[in-house]
């Protein structure tokens, strides 16, 4: 097969070099609004504040002292609760990981960075999965922003 490198390249291909410039272009700008929204996915730090709320969680669900839940949702059949802890990472993960214990849940994965922890679990009645995510993301001081997602097992 010879390639004909003198060949010029129709519409099509000029459309799609011009558009691949203009991706990579905008790739390596950066700035504006767009920044903001990938900081938080990427572990930014978050408000931890709000008004307390009561989240749909099994009634055997461990009740962590220093939690103050600020949001609570349905996605399908799982309950989602935000909020923060008022206090240490690490007093956290612990609080949360033997409070599943203590509560005759199963903590199936745990996890403990410098920066945040998860703690996965099964149990409860009725009977869910779901895992305690604690960020160490605030912009108060002194509060850890926690995120839990229950579903049924």
């Amino acid at each position: 097969m010879r390639i004909d490198r003198n060949r010029k390249t129709g519409p099509t291909g000029l459309l799609l070099t011009t558009a691949t410039a203009f991706a990579l272009a905008l790739a390596a700008c950066g700035g504006g609004d767009g920044d903001k929204e990938s900081e938080e996915e990427e572990g930014g730090t978050v408000a931890c504040e709000g008004t307390a709320v009561t989240p749909n969680l099994p009634t055997t669900f461990p009740q962590v002292s220093g939690v103050t839940f600020t949001k609570s949702s349905a996605s399908g059949p799982s309950e989602i609760a935000d909020g923060y802890y008022e206090g240490e990472l690490e007093k956290a993960y612990e609080s949360y990981k033997s409070g599943f214990e203590d509560a005759g849940y199963t903590v199936t994965f745990d996890e403990i960075e410098e920066h945040d922890s998860e703690v996965a679990y099964k149990g409860g009645s009725p009977e869910r999965t779901g895992i305690v995510a604690l960020r160490d993301n605030c912009e108060e001081s002194g509060r850890i922003s926690v995120h839990v997602s229950s579903r049924p097992s």
